[in-house]
């Protein structure tokens, strides 16, 4: 439930509110927007007895959120949340860019990579340090040097890092590493790891997972955030469909539909969706004119030589030809790059 203020409410008000909702044991999420307050009710709003909310001072009225999610809801913060991940905002007016390889191979391979993708307008280096494979024989990364070699690039070329964490075990050293957290499709809903971040603090990058609905996505983030850890980014990075031709299937709508029903901000993964480089421009185009708050895009030096995803990563002049024509239609829906 969420409690709508009136407009010129003060702060006594929302004082007296918030104190009756903690002395019965309930939780209370306060947004302040410009249009109005709203009081976001976190618990068994049974434990209120026979108070009437609607009825105290400075309320407008209670409305129910019928979603299972509550705080990854519009309706909790409708003016929408932005993620700020030392000091690169995600989710306000400027697009955020996200490139780097799917694996970290060497400290060369990342450091050309980085150096690349800054150049053509990237804030964060993403990079796979633990790689989880279908295959067990497949390279599998290079693990915890893996992050400490993505930490030595990112401070040396000032690029924010992100890489997958694949185990609750794994979550103190990627805190030290890493800039934010990512959580993988397959991990969507792999629901210890997600309170874990959430206890840790570190900003998340959460994917959809490969055959989940919108609504069990949000459910997952929810699952972060019940653990006061807000700092939430949702990923659309394709989901498994009878289609063959790509590797997943974009789902597009899914980027509106986030924008309607959630406040988190959302990113598209082109590369795993595409599964080949020269679907990948296509695919972020449409997400960036579909709303989306920024890219997060397979990057190698040579992707010929890539030992995972080779077939999906871009060159780095590609990169650079990506991010200009994503400039252009970033103007046309109201945003920058």
């Amino acid at each position: 439930m969420i409690i709508l203020m009136k407009k010129g409410s003060g702060q006594k008000e929302i004082d007296a509110i918030v104190s009756v909702l903690r002395e019965r044991g309930l939780g209370a999420n306060l947004s302040t927007g410009a249009q109005a307050t709203v009081i976001g009710v976190l618990g068994d709003k049974t434990k209120l007895g026979g108070i009437n909310l609607e009825l105290m001072d400075g309320v407008e009225k209670c409305v129910p959120i019928m979603h299972s999610y509550k705080l990854a809801s519009r309706e909790m913060t409708p003016e929408g949340r932005t993620v700020d991940v030392g000091g690169v905002v995600i989710g306000g007016k400027k697009l955020v860019m996200m490139a780097g390889p799917c694996a970290v191979e060497s400290e060369e391979q990342v450091m050309q990579a980085a150096l690349g993708v800054k150049a053509a307008g990237a804030q964060f280096l993403r990079g796979g340090a633990y790689k989880p494979r279908t295959s067990p024989y497949a390279f599998q990364g290079l693990e915890n040097e893996g992050y400490r070699i993505l930490r030595r690039v990112g401070d040396e070329t000032g690029l924010k890092v992100v890489s997958e964490i694949v185990s609750h075990d794994e979550i103190e050293i990627a805190c030290r590493y890493c800039d934010m957290l990512q959580i993988g499709a397959r991990n969507m809903q792999n629901f210890r790891l997600l309170r874990e971040v959430g206890r840790s603090g570190k900003p998340v990058l959460l994917k959809r997972g490969i055959a989940s609905t919108i609504e069990e996505w949000l459910d997952a983030a929810e699952y972060i955030m019940s653990e006061g850890n807000y700092n939430v980014v949702l990923c659309e990075r394709g989901i498994r469909t009878f289609e063959t031709a790509t590797r997943n299937t974009l789902d597009i709508a899914a980027v509106p539909v986030v924008r309607e029903r959630s406040c988190l901000p959302i990113l598209i993964d082109p590369s795993h969706a595409a599964g080949k480089a020269s679907y990948v421009a296509p695919l972020a185009l449409a997400g960036v004119a579909a709303g989306a708050d920024g890219l997060i895009v397979e990057v190698h030096p040579d992707p010929k030589v890539a030992m995972s995803d080779a077939a999906q990563q871009l060159t780095i002049p590609a990169w650079a030809e990506l991010t200009q024509r994503v400039r252009a239609v970033a103007e046309s829906v109201g945003r920058k790059l």
